[in-house]
């Protein structure tokens, strides 16, 4: 496998606050017992994103999907938020040509642009449906449950459009959602509307890998199998309980400890490329949405992740990670080959600000800036470590995605939390759902605490304002 983990800046002596020799043991025996607690949990079936062997029928269904309707859209066009775009979003940074947003099909190699509304801004949506050929375009819809407002609220807006073109919905609507309920598997139904499904035990989040980031990417051309089977590799590479023989776990136990043992909770993950750059993002939700929880003994706990973006954010974010609080870690992500790297001109021989650059690479370039600021942080005393993958392909990436979960749900085990759930973010929806009028979500369904202010008027109690206007 083409993928390598240095930690060598997260141990002493490198910086003051990394794991002495004497850790090790105690991390090793920390690590074994998370893993025992994982290794129970998967049994009962709930890592579903492991299963990909078992979800071979519905990629299989969603290949031949791609395969049918190829040449006839321009445009692809995701309606989705949180765990059902951000991965289409990573996919088509990493593996879609860096042209795949030219004007005509023939620019991009006969791919169709991949556009992702993850958001309700109203603004945005309609910059979109602008620019698009509604008789050339297919909208994937993607929610779950069913019930995500956001993506109704855009899936409604969409089935709007099309039916004042008279345009078939069923040619230009997919759903991805639950296999039996929710109501965008009901309107598939009624419809005809290709419909594609989510297995029950594979969460939002950790869904890049099942029709939620398969069905986009088949669409605009991209080897779902390679991505899948590097998925697997990896998967079966990191199932061991042996800690220095597991890339996920290592990764896992070393930012817990940075975090509970170094006061280091802040956890930086900078790709030095940009095929890589949406591998962020992607990762500040898959780390914080599964692990900032309250933990078994009741407590607050989860490491605050941060995109960040090499070489770009050594020109801003990098000056707090060298001389900021000394709360965090950094992940350096770099591709280890580049099959389109530029050679710098050797030009202006009389300039010594730019004649020494001549005959070496971007890449280089690129790799150069990436060691330096990892040895800098270094000599700050700053912890990091650097995950090199060998090169952005289908393979690497699934490999790559595969890595970063498997550390998660290990890490949900360190800190003694569920990584699965995400209880922190379904009162707000709940609200929301109930401020907008949604028939199911009365003061009776919300949590007992908030049933209990409504029914005592406490939610209505007056708040004074503080707020001033400005102009």
């Amino acid at each position: 496998m083409a993928f390598t983990l240095d930690v060598t800046s997260m141990t002493e002596p490198a910086v003051p606050s990394g794991v002495r020799d004497d850790d090790w043991a105690a991390l090793a025996e920390r690590f074994r017992a998370a893993h025992q607690a994982v290794s129970v949990i998967a049994a009962t079936g709930l890592y579903g994103y492991r299963e990909l062997e078992r979800q071979s029928a519905e990629r299989a269904r969603v290949t031949a999907f791609a395969a049918e309707v190829a040449g006839r859209y321009d445009d692809i066009v995701v309606l989705g938020i949180g765990g059902s775009s951000l991965g289409a979003i990573a996919l088509r940074s990493a593996l879609l040509p860096a042209a795949w947003n030219a004007r005509t099909t023939t620019e991009r190699s006969g791919r169709p642009r991949l556009h992702v509304l993850d958001n309700v801004d109203p603004r945005t949506i309609t910059g979109v449906l602008s620019v698009v050929a509604l008789p050339r375009t297919l909208f994937v819809v993607i929610s779950k449950s069913g019930g995500t407002v956001e993506t109704l609220a855009q899936y409604l807006v969409v089935r709007d459009r099309l039916a004042r073109e008279g345009l078939d919905a069923a040619r230009h609507l997919a759903f991805v959602t639950d296999p039996v309920t929710g109501a965008l598997r009901a309107i598939a139904v009624r419809d005809g509307i290709p419909a594609f499904a989510v297995p029950p035990n594979v969460g939002g989040r950790f869904s890049v890998l099942s029709p939620v980031g398969t069905l986009p990417a088949a669409l605009c051309g991209i080897d779902i199998e390679a991505l899948c089977t590097g998925a697997m590799v990896m998967r079966d590479a990191t199932m061991g309980d042996d800690l220095m023989r597991n890339a996920a776990g290592l990764f896992a136990t070393l930012q817990w400890r940075a975090h509970a043992q170094a006061g280091q909770g802040q956890h930086v993950m900078m790709p030095y490329s940009d095929a890589l750059r949406d591998l962020a993002p992607w990762f500040v939700q898959l780390w914080a949405e599964s692990l900032g929880k309250v933990d078994a003994d009741g407590m607050h706990v989860g490491p605050t992740p941060i995109a960040s973006v090499g070489a770009t954010d050594q020109h801003s974010q990098v000056q707090l990670f060298m001389e900021g609080p000394a709360d965090k870690t950094v992940t350096f992500l770099r591709v280890e080959a580049s099959a389109d790297d530029v050679e710098i001109p050797r030009l202006e021989a009389g300039e010594k600000a730019l004649a020494f650059l001549g005959g070496h690479t971007l890449g280089e370039l690129l790799d150069v800036e990436c060691r330096a600021t990892a040895r800098a942080l270094a000599r700050a005393g700053r912890p990091s470590m650097t995950m090199t993958v060998g090169a952005s392909d289908a393979w690497h990436v699934g490999g790559l995605m595969m890595w970063l979960m498997q550390a998660t749900t290990l890490a949900g085990a360190l800190y003694r939390v569920n990584p699965l759930d995400q209880p922190g973010v379904e009162l707000g929806k709940r609200l929301a759902n109930r401020e907008l009028g949604h028939p199911d979500f009365a003061a009776s369904v919300l949590t007992s605490d908030l049933a209990s202010d409504l029914a005592s008027g406490a939610e209505d109690r007056p708040v004074p304002t503080r707020r001033i206007r400005v102009g």
